[in-house]
């Protein structure tokens, strides 16, 4: 199928907020499409009706890299900073939005919320321990007002950053408020069902998170980003129950598995558009025939590219589609330090000879 035919239906299945469709239709329509700035901002706006903000940014951050011009781009980019209140990326983005499309409102009135969010960010007080303790060995203490569980423990006295988190029936996602520090000085490490936060900046007394959490995790799809005033921690569930709280408890009682598959489940919408398609009774029949078709040849190679460029971050996409593209189909990396700087050489399989076709 032609990417603008996955472009149309990511946009209707968009009109009818049905946006993790639209999600994966612009997915596809990107793998056949890496170079179309319109669609990774298309995107960019789905993904922040979902709640996914960071990867709302780095799809607006690339559409930016392909067309600097693009107004809607610095827009999508402001909104999502502002989610995830990173207030002054998001005025930055936001100024050089509204100086390429200065008629446009939205710009002024998002600006005017980055100052206002900065100002009070700028009145808070900041707690400073003017008499620590001479202490050679740490406390452990609970990291909330409740008993600390089996596995919990923290090296400082005081609560020295404020931490919070919410759940998608996938994962959750915790944030530590801790701002300004660098990325060197952060070491977070997941494990079935610990998560172990360590931040050690010098001069400074070191800070331990490590809970044992309410269920259990896959380390290997676990994630975070460190920004300017917090760290953000998504942890994959490994499997779709309820977390009542982030740590675990004996006492704690297991909800049953979110019904996350039920196509009843999303609500439906009147459409004025005669004989609209079933998108929901479509995306399960595609996924359903995605999962028993047996791939192979460059159908196989098609599908692999587009499941590894859906979850990479920015520069792996950019260096899959910078190799794939120069060598000809032949060569796939992920490194970006690698292909950045130089041009990809083809490297057909043994037996083979690359030719190139004139017209």
């Amino acid at each position: 199928m032609a990417s603008s035919d996955l472009e149309t239906r990511a946009k209707e299945a968009f009109i009818d907020d049905h946006f993790e469709l639209a999600v994966d239709l612009y997915c596809q329509a990107i793998t056949l499409n890496p170079n179309c700035a319109e669609l990774f901002v298309d995107r960019a706006q789905a993904y922040i009706k979902l709640g996914n903000f960071t990867d709302a940014v780095a799809d607006a951050n690339k559409a930016i890299e392909l067309e600097p011009s693009m107004a809607k781009a610095y827009l999508r980019k402001g909104m999502a900073c502002i989610k995830l209140e990173e207030y002054e990326t998001a005025k930055t983005a936001l100024e050089t939005g509204a100086s390429l499309a200065p008629a446009d409102s939205r710009f002024t009135n998002l600006i005017k919320e980055c100052d206002e969010r900065i100002a009070e960010e700028d009145e808070e007080p900041q707690l400073v321990d003017k008499d620590p303790p001479q202490v050679v060995t740490p406390n452990i203490v609970p990291l909330t007002n409740t008993l600390p569980s089996q596995g919990t423990t923290l090296s400082s006295t005081k609560l020295k950053y404020r931490h919070e988190f919410y759940q998608k029936p996938e994962e959750v996602v915790v944030t530590i408020f801790a701002k300004g520090i660098p990325s060197n000085s952060i070491v977070v490490d997941f494990g079935e069902q610990i998560l172990s936060v360590s931040i050690e900046v010098p001069g400074e007394e070191p800070y331990h998170f490590q809970p044992r959490l309410f269920g259990k995790i896959v380390p290997t799809k676990c994630r975070y980003d460190v920004m300017s005033t917090k760290i953000e921690i998504r942890l994959a569930k490994a499997d779709a129950t309820h977390w009542t709280s982030l740590e675990f408890s004996k006492d704690a009682v297991v909800s049953q598995k979110a019904n996350v598959s039920s196509a009843n489940s999303k609500p439906t919408y009147p459409s004025s558009k005669p004989k609209r398609v079933d998108w929901d009774k479509l995306e399960a029949q595609v996924k359903k025939e995605e999962k028993e078709e047996k791939l192979d040849g460059d159908a196989a190679l098609n599908k692999l590219f587009r499941d590894i460029y859906k979850d990479a971050n920015e520069d792996t996409r950019r260096a899959m589609s910078k190799s794939f593209v120069e060598s000809n189909g032949t060569v796939l990396s992920t490194n970006w330090k690698e292909v950045g700087s130089k041009k990809v050489k083809g490297s057909p399989p043994d037996g083979m000879e690359l030719k190139k076709w004139k017209n």
